[in-house]
């Protein structure tokens, strides 16, 4: 009798159906993003009211929050989700790095806080950490 063989999985394979939820108002920074995050299911969304729709509708394995929207606070929403979920990670991204507001957002249930700018690699990191999918951490250009 032979012994199946392991089957090599790829990261793009590993990380396929981790859906990652940005809210995010910067164009910029969400088509930045779009391109860091490939090999993720990854929607962006403008406001928290969008945010709050798809939340309702579907699960997703981890957000990033911008701080200030134009409808509402991330440290808000970050309150509507851990409402119902105490365990999908949370990022926050803003350009205030102010203790207070770091505090703030961590105290809300986020899980890290990235201060912009800060490098693509940075975020694909954090997000490969925090979804323990540690293997090829270099963002590639």
């Amino acid at each position: 009798m032979t012994t199946p063989r392991e089957k090599t999985v790829t990261f793009e394979e590993r990380t396929a159906l981790k859906r990652l939820l940005c809210v995010e108002d910067d164009r910029d920074t969400c088509e930045v993003l779009h391109f860091v995050m490939t090999g993720y299911d990854f929607q962006a969304v403008d406001t928290v009211e969008s945010a709050m729709k798809l939340i309702d509708e579907q699960p997703f394995d981890l957000y990033v929050l911008d701080n200030w929207l134009p409808d509402g606070s991330g440290v808000d929403l970050c309150r509507y989700i851990r409402k119902t979920d105490s365990t999908t990670p949370i990022i926050f991204t803003s350009a205030i790095g102010q203790r207070g507001e770091i505090d703030l957002a961590i105290s809300a249930g986020a899980d890290h806080y990235l201060v912009k700018p800060y490098e693509p690699d940075t975020l694909l990191r954090t997000v490969k950490e925090l979804l323990n999918t540690t293997d090829d951490l270099v963002f590639k250009s």
